[in-house]
């Protein structure tokens, strides 16, 4: 009786078995799943609640274990500047990101959290990281993904695909060019960022390329460069073909290449707020373009929507959700944003079927990214950070970038040997100053303890033969100095001082003092070379008689050995302007192929020189 008793336990198991393992698989959590599969699966299992918190993006500074485990949060992020201490190294941006990951994990559906960050210039919040030149392709992109990923970040908010067409404003470093082909194909960025995207894949559809690959984001949701006298957050008052020939390419060029998410910005075309646009969002970039990644808004976007801020907030909500927007950049107040849409929902006045929109293509780029199959960071790559190769990569893209507008005589290549040579301006020794907006902090910062890099000075003095050559560093030479010392000829060097956004608009352009008067001083008393390090075209033309060789340096960022390079003949100049180079701001907004172009210097416009003999 037993035996039988045994045998019988056997067959109903064998019968039993089947149904058991079908009871622990989950079809979600199974790689060789179609994607689409995976993502209906995961939803299907989801309450409102999860699904809304896969909607929220929250600041590091609110993201504790609880928060993350009770509001099911979807992603977190770093504000400009925002560490997890002091000069933070790689390891110690991991061990935060992975604990915040495990946090995720620890839900009831173990749905991982996407960490983000800005990347405006490389990876350029973090400490020793490699700070590259502003508004550059090159292979910027591959590098920058690698050092995110060094720090265990998988989500860059990068590239600005902005066509600015006015240089007061604050952010128009962040612009490839005020020229939207240009604009367009910069957007190889986004393939350097994601890595290639198959030739089999869908239209729209987001890829991201493996662990050494970041989810990039189109920036900033769109006119944001074409507001009214170059004000940030502002209105861009243009006509719908306006809009779509200007602003609208960067953006269809980034879809094709398979960018991951797209963020909305704080500007209004004709009046409307583009976070509430409906038509552009849903619309345009969601139906006519037929973008499947998420739309996300930028830091407080929605709170942005009125005047005064976070005023009727769940209005804000209501019209933010419904045109479109996927994940919220909250990022401080989000219980008061759960309550919100959870109310809105509750009350029908958003459809669960935009929430649903909304959640799909937040999973669609998880599941893409391999974040389910690898959630935390690969800390074998650490090494990266600020890697020699990278570092090398950068100097080169600072000497393609630096762009020569006069050369009286051929004043450059300049000599290394046999020379007395003054250095000037704050600009020549200030590693925060070459850097500009976006380093380390919000608004960048003064100073060369910020990071590790080599300013322009120390790359003057790597460069010069130092046996027969003397380098004089004065900040702020005057006259009776200048004309008592012999000096063979000066470097200028002069430029804006850091800002980032808003901070940044000028109506004025001018070079702050004491640089004009420095300028006028030094160069009616010497030859001169000036190099303006600037985000942007500033005013120069009342200091040109004076000026022999005039370079434009934009922001090259933490190598300034690229910038030496170039000025002493080891590379010859070959860059050209990105933007119009204007005469007087009276004449702003000014822009290639307006009916009344008079440019000092015309868009497209560089002179070139030729390597020299190391031996002159």
């Amino acid at each position: 009786m037993a035996r039988r008793s045994y045998l019988f336990f056997l067959a109903g198991l064998v019968i039993l078995w089947p149904a058991l393992a079908a009871a622990d698989y989950i079809k979600y959590r199974d790689p060789k799943q179609p994607t689409n599969a995976r993502i209906t699966d995961l939803m299907n299992r989801m309450t409102l609640q999860e699904k809304i918190g896969q909607m929220v993006q929250i600041e590091r500074t609110v993201a504790s274990p609880q928060v993350m485990k009770n509001y099911f949060i979807g992603s977190v992020l770093s504000g400009g500047g925002s560490s997890p201490g002091v000069n933070a190294s790689a390891q110690e941006w991991i061990k935060m990101v992975n604990q915040f990951q495990r946090d995720a994990l620890s839900t009831r559906l173990g749905i991982p959290m996407i960490y983000g960050i800005d990347s405006v210039h490389g990876h350029s919040t973090v400490y020793n990281a490699t700070i590259f030149p502003h508004n550059i392709g090159l292979r910027i992109g591959a590098a920058t993904a690698l050092e995110a990923r060094a720090t265990g970040i998988p989500y860059l908010f990068a590239p600005c695909v902005a066509v600015c067409r006015d240089p007061r404003w604050g952010r128009c470093y962040e612009s490839y060019s005020e020229d939207p082909e240009v604009v367009s194909s910069m957007t190889e960025i986004v393939t350097g960022l994601q890595g290639d995207i198959p030739s089999t894949s869908p239209k729209g559809v987001p890829y991201v390329g493996g662990k050494t690959k970041v989810a990039a984001c189109a920036k900033h949701y769109v006119g944001d460069g074409g507001t009214v006298n170059g004000i940030n957050e502002n209105n861009t008052i243009l006509s719908r073909h306006g809009l779509l020939s200007i602003h609208m390419p960067g953006y269809s060029a980034s879809i094709i290449k398979g960018v991951s998410t797209v963020m909305v910005s704080y500007s209004s075309w004709n009046g409307d707020k583009m976070h509430g646009n409906r038509d552009l969002i849903t619309g345009f970039l969601k139906g006519t373009l037929r973008f499947r990644g998420f739309v996300i808004t930028d830091w407080e976007g929605l709170d942005r929507m009125t005047s005064p801020r976070h005023a009727n907030y769940s209005n804000s909500i209501l019209r933010g959700i419904n045109a479109g927007i996927d994940m919220i950049m909250v990022p401080m107040k989000y219980k008061e944003f759960i309550d919100d849409l959870n109310q809105l929902v509750t009350n029908h006045e958003i459809p669960m079927s935009r929430i649903d929109d909304a959640v799909r293509r937040v999973l669609r780029v998880k599941f893409t990214m391999g974040l389910f199959e690898n959630p935390l960071a690969d800390e074998t790559l650490v090494n990266h950070l600020g890697s020699h190769e990278h570092r090398e990569l950068a100097r080169e893209a600072v000497r393609k970038s630096l762009v020569l507008l006069k050369n009286t005589n051929s004043m450059l290549p300049l000599p290394k040997k046999g020379s007395k040579i003054l250095v000037a301006g704050a600009h020549a020794d200030n590693l925060g100053y070459q850097c500009g907006g976006w380093t380390i902090q919000w608004q960048g910062q003064s100073g060369n303890n910020a990071t590790v890099g080599t300013t322009i000075m120390d790359a003057i003095m790597n460069t010069v033969d130092k046996q027969s050559s003397q380098v004089v560093y004065q900040e702020n030479p005057d006259t009776k100095y200048l004309q008592s010392e012999g000096f063979s000829y000066a470097i200028v060097v002069v430029g804006e001082l850091p800002y980032a956004e808003t901070e940044g608009n000028n109506m004025n352009l001018t070079i702050p003092e004491p640089g004009p008067t420095m300028i006028k001083n030094v160069c009616r008393a010497v030859k001169c070379v000036v190099v303006v390090v600037s985000g942007r075209p500033v005013v120069i033309e009342p200091y040109l008689k004076w000026i022999d060789g005039l370079v434009a340096a934009w922001l090259p960022g933490t190598e300034g050995q690229g910038v030496a390079d170039v000025l002493f003949g080891n590379y010859g100049f070959s860059g050209k302007l990105s933007r119009t180079w204007f005469r007087s701001v009276d004449q702003l907004p000014m822009n290639v192929g307006d009916e009344h172009y008079d440019p000092l210097f015309p868009f497209g416009f560089g002179l070139t020189t030729e390597p020299t003999d190391d031996s002159n």
